[in-house]
């Protein structure tokens, strides 16, 4: 499931301003999104704003999307787009190359001059956009949970951070494993991994998208009974629920698909007008026999 724009019609874009503005160029657009989600707020290995592009160009259309792959740059220019706005950088390490597309032959390098030679600007926002206020109530919002706050805050003033403290809402009460994994396959429309025995009563549940990275550790450490991630790795979700924590791993790119309609919001909040904002559709990157099986 792709979240829309419309379904986060509560999303607060106030940080941004409603105005729309005329004549915006890539480079207004890039600052005005980094006011939004800070460059300070991501991880010191991250890459945030604009990776590559011109800033002076007048912004014509913006696809959003979760992956800057060399298919997004290439849907991105064939629909008249000269941003392709993002979640994930198409690299941290800069490349040791860049070179054309050719066949048998495919690197991010490839995807850097692909954009170049149509005229897209990579923009990304990253681990500045996961630790936002912005994207903080999306996963508890679409599984109906209630958000308290943040698990791990990026500092001890802030209330921004990895990993979103939620509550079971009253009438949900008593919500066991097994019903809150069911939901994440009706809400995601795809079957998650589960860890942890299916009866057991769910009262303090943490949110995270994309990597749990050692979020199973401070889950314990604050008596959380569920962790609801995009992905964990092998040891560290069987120690924690060896302790009692249960998961469940929704798979790294369908936990943070939703973001794409923080980007958007954000994009039309900073002054693109709505009908030049396209989300491109990366929900099927992989697939299951199960989905398929007549």
């Amino acid at each position: 499931m792709v979240l829309q724009r419309n379904d986060l019609a509560t999303l607060n874009t106030d940080v941004l301003g409603a105005s729309i503005r005329s004549g915006m160029t890539v480079g207004q657009l890039e600052r005005a999104l980094l006011e939004a989600f800070p460059a300070k707020d991501a991880m010191a290995w991250d890459r945030t704003g604009m990776l590559c592009g011109d800033p002076s160009a007048e912004v014509k259309c913006v696809a959003v999307a979760l992956d800057a792959n060399l298919e997004a740059v290439v849907r991105a220019g064939e629909m008249g787009a000269n941003v392709l706005l993002t979640h994930h950088p198409a690299f941290l390490e800069a490349p040791g190359s860049f070179r054309p597309p050719q066949s048998g032959f495919h690197s991010v390098g490839s995807v850097v001059w692909e954009a170049i030679s149509r005229g897209v600007a990579l923009l990304n926002y990253h681990t500045a956009l996961d630790v936002s206020i912005e994207a903080s109530t999306v996963l508890p919002s679409m599984l109906g949970l209630e958000y308290v706050g943040v698990l791990d805050a990026i500092d001890e003033a802030s209330t921004k951070g990895y990993g979103q403290r939620c509550s079971v809402v009253q009438q949900d009460e008593p919500l066991r494993l097994s019903q809150l994994a069911a939901r994440c396959t009706s809400v995601f429309g795809r079957i998650p991994r589960v860890w942890g025995n299916g009866d057991t009563r769910l009262e303090s549940i943490v949110t995270c998208t994309g990597s749990a990275s050692d979020l199973p550790t401070l889950c314990l450490a604050s008596s959380v009974d569920c962790l609801v991630c995009g992905e964990v790795r092998y040891h560290s979700a069987l120690d924690a629920s060896g302790a009692g924590l249960c998961i469940v791993e929704l798979g790294h790119d369908v936990s943070e698909l939703p973001l794409c309609a923080v980007l958007a919001k954000s994009a039309e909040a900073a002054g693109v007008p709505e009908d030049r904002i396209k989300i491109l559709d990366q929900g099927r990157n992989w697939w299951t026999p199960e989905a398929t099986r007549r």
